[in-house]
């Protein structure tokens, strides 16, 4: 995977610029008088193949072979040759010279920059305002280069169930190759000897506290001198865990990287990509696969609900909730089949009425609920949004836990979902849950042996108020609208059809 995926070099340079701009003026002319390739063989004594290289842009005919060209089509040569495009084939050349297709990740989805010219040659016009309305809708929703580039990582990880084969496998070498006992819970301790002594790194614990501007940041690395500076106030847990993802940089040997975390922004797409690459080494790291199988499956086959055998499951190693949970997305589907799977991550202020989806996976990209842009409330009824709740009005310091099965509105989809909750230790008043939901089904029920029914509490939700339906609901923040001007629609359309009905 590394070395295809790590290349992105779909950059049109002036040469294919002309040659593509060639052979879709020629297809164009050709098909404009409803001749075929054979036919326009037949009628300029030039191959067929020949000529269909020219038109899909991997061949410049020569001046003889324009001027047979221009005289068999009755074109003038000067129109055959310029750059200047017909207005139905505009759009091609403004997507052709923009950074649309430059920055697309084509590769990664298995798309080759020649197909994807074919489509837009077909029907240029319909495609140009298909791109123009993904823009739009990009700009009213705010979303940027850096969204854009992030909900495409998510695509690439739902499209492979995120899990990864060659990156699992690079953790076994690696703890092979520098003798890192994956059965027992490895410390910041054991990952900063390699750092230091295999890979040259300074460790500098003092600089970030001195900029109170850097506040957010939990590490800097800074290449030229191999010179990680850490936070001071980062967890243990979070502290193996960066020197996790850098063992993955220096090991998988990738250069393209991010130099902070959390991330300031991206240059590229590789760069949001090898970050993926580096916290999936970690988190494979940190909790290897082998024995989080193996306690999953004795928790699973467990005929009763046993919260505390999960806590110490997760307790044992040394990671975060939101790593632990994360591997988890990666190990149920794979290991376990269970692959009508969501992962979330809500952000809330203190004192705020607003919940925030600040992350998502949905494995098989049909479960809900998704990112609302449209800054409405997310139904409090959620277990999510609940811990996070919980976790404010308690005096727990480390995480509230919970977990219910949500029965959507509307919908016979039932979620079995697991949710923790704690404060967020770099940004005041910032609470944050983190959220795995499984959908109800025989498979599930087949391999979550303590999944019977009245085990846990069955909530009716809804996916924000302003769309939800749920009558008398003690937790609405908001009046439904979009439901009661869809009824108003459905009202006017009943009696139009009423009126019309009556004329007939």
């Amino acid at each position: 995977m590394f070395a295809n995926i790590h290349k992105f070099d779909f950059m049109i340079i002036e040469d294919e610029y002309i040659r593509l701009i060639f052979g879709l003026k020629l297809k164009q002319i050709r098909t404009d008088k409803n001749l075929s390739l054979f036919g326009l063989a037949k009628l300029t004594g030039l191959s067929k193949s020949y000529l269909n290289e020219i038109e899909k842009g991997k061949k410049y005919p020569k001046t003889d072979k324009i001027a047979i060209l221009a005289e068999s089509l009755e074109v003038p040569y000067d129109h055959l040759v310029s750059l200047k495009l017909d207005k139905n084939l505009a759009p091609i050349g403004e997507i052709l010279q923009s950074k649309i297709l430059k920055e697309i990740p084509l590769d990664l989805f298995g798309i080759k920059e020649n197909n994807l010219i074919d489509i837009i040659a077909n029907a240029p016009a319909k495609v140009n305002a298909f791109i123009s309305t993904i823009i739009k809708i990009s700009q009213n929703y705010n979303l940027t280069r850096e969204s854009f580039f992030l909900a495409a990582l998510r695509s690439y990880q739902e499209a492979h169930n995120n899990y990864f084969d060659d990156i699992e496998e690079s953790v076994e070498k690696f703890a092979k190759s520098y003798q890192v006992d994956l059965s027992k819970k490895i410390t910041s301790k054991d990952l900063e000897e390699i750092l230091v002594e295999e890979f040259n790194y300074i460790i500098d614990t003092e600089e970030l506290v001195k900029h109170k501007n850097l506040t957010d940041l939990r590490n800097v690395y800074i290449p030229k001198k191999n010179t990680l500076l850490l936070s001071n106030e980062i967890s243990e847990a979070q502290k193996t865990f960066i020197y996790a993802k850098e063992l993955a940089y220096n090991f998988l040997k990738i250069e393209n990287r991010l130099y902070t975390f959390p991330w300031i922004k991206f240059k590229s797409f590789d760069q949001v990509l090898n970050n993926f690459i580096a916290s999936y080494f970690a988190g494979a790291l940190i909790i290897p696969k082998r024995t989080l199988t193996a306690q999953l499956k004795e928790l699973f086959s467990q005929t009763d609900w046993q919260p505390l055998r999960l806590h110490k499951i997760v307790k044992s190693y040394n990671c975060s909730d939101e790593t632990f949970y994360q591997r988890l997305t990666n190990i149920l589907p794979k290991v376990f089949n269970i692959k009508n799977l969501f992962f979330l991550r809500f952000t809330h202020k203190e004192g705020s009425t607003s919940y925030r989806l600040s992350k998502e996976l949905h494995i098989t990209q049909q479960q809900a609920p998704h990112a609302n842009r449209n800054q409405e409330h997310y139904c409090r009824r959620w277990v999510s949004l609940k811990t996070i709740h919980d976790f404010q009005n308690s005096s727990q310091e480390k995480s509230s836990s919970g977990i219910q099965i949500s029965s959507y509105e509307n919908s016979s989809n039932q979620y079995l979902v697991l949710s923790a909750a704690n404060k967020d230790p770099f940004k005041k008043d910032i609470y944050r849950s983190i959220s795995i939901g499984m959908l109800l089904s025989p498979h599930l029920k087949r391999k979550l042996k303590f999944l019977k029914e009245d085990t846990f509490e069955n909530q009716l939700v809804g996916v924000t108020c302003e769309s939800c339906t749920v009558k008398n609901c003690t937790e609405r923040v908001a009046e439904p609208w979009r439901l009661q001007k869809q009824e108003r629609y459905k009202e006017i359309e009943d009696t139009v059809k009423k009126i019309m009905d009556s004329y007939s």
